[in-house]
């Protein structure tokens, strides 16, 4: 008796889905995902506008990149392709027409009730293995963020709520203040 065989997706499939398709790629199989909600985009835009801020009043060169945006996070992995809420990168030359081949600096994650498995679990270990040097993940639901800090191979953990500051490790004075935010 055969087994069903489990078709194993590429980059090159990934930038043929219909524009009005998101999904993720990963390890070689798509992972479709839905629109995201209104409380969703108020915090991607919350934070992308802090970070935007903070780096244009430093005058510093990194860049900024909210979804969608294709990360690829190892360049020799074809397989392997995702969408981050909001993506970091400060080395430049990462940084292509396609969006960026290889870890940026910082990912925030948003959960979303279909997605949390995919960030807490699946999408950490990607990061850590890709070497992104900070991750957050920000879960509207439970009023937290979990600050992941790169250190050597594996990450340092840190837990907080929508109360209070959260300081940027990859920076030396980014504190974000969630007070600041309205849900």
């Amino acid at each position: 008796m055969a087994l069903a065989q489990i078709r194993t997706y590429t980059e090159e499939d990934y930038y043929n889905l219909p524009e009005d398709i998101r999904a993720e790629l990963v390890n070689g199989q798509l992972y479709y995902m839905a629109a995201p909600s209104r409380i969703h985009q108020k915090i991607l835009n919350f934070l992308n506008t802090e970070i935007n801020l903070y780096i244009r009043s430093k005058k510093g060169s990194c860049e900024v990149y909210p979804a969608p945006f294709a990360v690829r996070l190892f360049a020799d992995d074809d397989k392997t392709v995702v969408e981050p809420d909001i993506s970091v990168i400060c080395d430049l030359d990462k940084l292509t027409d396609r969006g960026c081949t290889g870890a940026p600096d910082w990912v925030i994650e948003i959960v979303s009730p279909s997605t949390s498995s995919h960030d807490y679990v699946r999408k950490l270990n990607l990061y850590m293995d890709a070497g992104v040097r900070e991750y957050w993940i920000v879960d509207p639901q439970k009023t937290s963020v979990y600050v992941y800090h790169l250190e050597e191979t594996k990450f340092e953990t840190a837990a907080y709520t929508f109360r209070d500051r959260i300081k940027a490790n990859i920076y030396d004075d980014l504190w974000i203040d969630f007070h600041g935010f309205e849900g």
